[in-house]
């Protein structure tokens, strides 16, 4: 099959079947008590991300455990990080508010029960906070992306802490996670991740051409954190920093 097919038939797959669990989840998941909306939408984002890595063609590893529940600190590299976290297991999102608006992952985002930020009015970070307290109670893992920004991959960019003031609250367990990507055919930088001015549909229509996308997942040892937010923030950035070093030593 050569890429341009293969590409037209990624797509298509990709849309219909989104199309279609997109209605299922709006016929279904309303109806349900408050209680089980969020983990029904966790559950029905992992079925779906689990069929996409399939269809993409992404080839998922892992190395350590997901956490089942507190909140999982993550570096940020492209929209695949979410179909690859949420492919591991039922999980929620924290994401700018902008993705909202997205074509495509916006729909998804808004199903799935993603906590939305907005960065520009700090004063809502307290309301989040509530958000993912909430979500944690239910017993779903609550992902946090504190670089704010996804990169190519070079480095992992200094966090943000404001989120991270859930930790310092709730004294929950937080896991450390450094995502990867490889690919035979392209480069990483500039096609898996999704940086700088790039634009969405035409990164994503190019991805789906790509026979085979790898992804390797490492993920640290729950651990409830003792500091302040900004103290939390730098010694996971550290982690985050030694696990991919330690992965990169290792091939």
């Amino acid at each position: 099959m050569n890429s341009a097919f293969l590409g037209i038939w990624r797509a298509f797959a990709v849309g219909f079947f989104s199309s279609y669990a997109l209605v299922e989840s709006s016929v279904s998941i309303p109806f349900l008590a408050r209680a089980r909306r969020l983990l029904a939408r966790g559950a029905w984002l992992h079925r779906w991300c689990s069929f996409a890595c399939r269809v993409i063609g992404i080839r998922v590893t892992t190395c350590g455990s997901m956490p089942t529940s507190g909140l999982l600190v993550c570096n940020h590299l492209s929209y695949l990080d979410v179909i690859v976290l949420s492919s591991i297991g039922p999980c929620v999102f924290v994401a700018k508010h902008d993705v909202a608006g997205w074509p495509f992952f916006g729909w998804l985002a808004r199903a799935a029960g993603t906590i939305f930020i907005d960065r520009e009015h700090p004063l809502v970070a307290g309301f989040t906070v509530n958000q993912i307290r909430a979500a944690i109670a239910t017993g779903l893992p609550v992902v946090l992306f504190p670089e704010g920004r996804s990169s190519d991959g070079s480095t992992v960019l200094p966090f943000k802490s404001s989120l991270l003031e859930s930790a310092v609250q709730l004294h929950c367990p937080v896991v450390a996670a450094a995502i990867e990507y490889a690919l035979d055919d392209g480069s990483v930088s500039d096609e898996v991740c999704y940086w700088r001015d790039m634009t969405l549909l035409p990164h994503l229509l190019n991805l789906f051409r790509k026979r085979e996308i790898r992804s390797k997942c490492l993920f640290s040892l729950p651990k409830i954190r003792a500091g302040n937010r900004k103290e939390i923030a730098r010694e996971l950035r550290d982690e985050i920093v030694s696990m991919r070093s330690r992965r990169r030593r290792s091939e």
